[in-house]
């Protein structure tokens, strides 16, 4: 079976700490919800991510080289 989280047109996801994910919250302003979802059942999440997680996705960009979003992974 493929292991879809290692092709080269994935991007890199990872699973943010506690400090990590306060640093975002307070630079944005926003709670852990309302940040937007990707489900736990998503091929492309590390395995130790949990529902309740939040991962930064970072994505090659044409304008700004490289782009971070976070989600948060719900069941």
């Amino acid at each position: 079976m493929v292991d879809v989280s290692q092709h080269e047109l994935v991007p890199d996801h990872t699973v943010l700490d506690s400090d990590e994910l306060e640093d975002v919250l307070a630079e944005y302003d926003i709670k852990k919800t309302d940040l937007p979802k990707i489900k736990r059942t998503d091929p492309a999440l590390p395995d130790e991510a949990e529902v309740g997680d939040v991962i930064k996705v970072e994505r090659d960009s044409r304008t700004t080289d490289r782009a971070v979003v976070y989600r948060l992974v719900i069941e």
